[in-house]
């Protein structure tokens, strides 16, 4: 939803920045009040792009409009070569391009923050939340619930190479484990996935647009923020730029920066919240000295092992037009894969608290850093749209 220069600079109760996986979620509870008006902030654009929308489809995004295409520093533990980051940039930020898969954190996790000093975030106060956002095909259980925006779902691809890893990992000793997300997460098997009919489900489908009708919601994509607005040290705007001209959104109650891990620290860089010393040689003046801005991002290493095999079930083979059909119309088969449709939880060493390593299976081969390829993509996105005109 796009409004005229003069109603966006009109005054909102809250801006957020970033309609990502933190960001819809936020439109989504804070325009529950009708009393206050809340404007999302885009730098992407909408999510109508069907390659989105088509579960197997979600490298063919990578490198697109639709992703930042971050790439880190020279990596000195990985041979200093720079790491590619997609990050989503698009209506659902990166909840539009991930593997949908549906994990929650160890509850041990969730208690260490607590013992750490996050009143609140201990496990036994987080799974109420997890149960309420949940829409779990399972049913509501002791630890799942129903009726929440987020639809989770047992595959719909359930791929032949997928099950042999399963067995053969059973077969090695691993426990099997029919929900990661249940009383213990160690062993393997299918991953369920955050999906609805074969289809993702981003934030942005899950719980922006069931409300895109409220009247007090505004959404404005393809803005780039580029520093956030200040009356002293209060955020009272942000200054963003559409179309190579300059807009200022204001806010009355809260400015929200919800950027995601990069982005975020990078927004608040710029408008001069971080290291004074850093600032100075970047010629930003200062807001506010906060010397963590920016550092200690830990993002989880992968190491990928390849095994060629002659057996049939590659998600390579599976994209014909007969697939296509039975997705479009059944939202079923190969295109409703995540790739990766099983996994596991092991430790490994004894005495460990909890899993300290996951398993993926991707029954394809990986390769331009987890791309499909340009002309995959292309193929793809052209029998999206021949099926849907049909």
């Amino acid at each position: 939803m796009r409004r005229s220069k003069t109603e966006a600079m009109a005054m909102n109760d809250y801006v957020i920045v970033g309609a990502g996986s933190a960001g819809c979620v936020l439109a989504n509870r804070l325009s529950e009040d009708p009393n206050v008006n809340v404007l999302l902030v885009e730098a992407g654009g909408p999510d109508t792009n069907p390659l989105i929308h088509m579960p197997v489809a979600w490298t063919a995004l990578f490198r697109s409009d639709q992703d930042w295409d971050h790439s880190s520093g020279y990596e000195p533990h990985c041979n200093n070569r720079r790491i590619f980051l997609p990050r989503g940039k698009v209506l659902g930020g990166s909840s539009s391009l991930n593997a949908m898969i549906y994990i929650r954190g160890n509850p041990l996790d969730y208690d260490q923050w607590r013992d750490l000093g996050c009143s609140g975030w201990g496990w036994d106060e987080m799974l109420p939340y997890f149960k309420r956002a949940e829409d779990n095909e399972r049913g509501q259980s002791e630890l799942h619930g129903v009726g929440g925006p987020l639809p989770v779902s047992d595959g719909r691809s359930r791929n032949t190479i997928a099950q042999a890893f399963i067995d053969a990992a059973i077969a090695c000793g691993l426990a099997p484990n029919d929900d990661f997300n249940g009383g213990e997460q160690d062993g393997v098997g299918w991953y369920q996935v955050t999906q609805r009919n074969g289809v993702r489900a981003s934030t942005a489908a899950a719980y922006l647009r069931p409300v895109m009708s409220r009247p007090n919601l505004h959404v404005e994509t393809h803005v780039q923020v580029l520093k956030l607005l200040f009356e002293g040290t209060r955020a009272v705007g942000v200054l963003g730029a559409r179309l190579g001209e300059q807009i200022e959104f204001r806010a009355s109650t809260e400015v929200i920066v919800s950027c995601g891990a990069c982005n975020s620290p990078q927004l608040l860089m710029l408008s001069g919240i971080g290291r004074p010393d850093e600032l100075a040689a970047l010629q930003i003046p200062p807001v506010a000295e906060v010397p963590g801005v920016g550092l200690n991002l830990i993002d989880h290493p992968v190491s990928g092992v390849v095994y060629l095999s002659h057996r049939a079930g590659s998600l390579f083979g599976a994209l014909n037009e007969q697939n296509m059909a039975q997705f479009q119309t059944q939202g079923r088969g190969p295109l409703t894969s995540n790739a990766a449709e099983a996994g596991g939880f092991v430790r490994t060493c004894e005495g460990l608290d909890a899993p300290d390593v996951q398993f993926h299976l991707v029954p394809a081969l990986f390769i331009q850093e987890g791309g499909i390829g340009t002309r995959t993509g292309t193929w793809l996105y052209r029998r999206c749209q021949r099926h849907q005109a049909a």
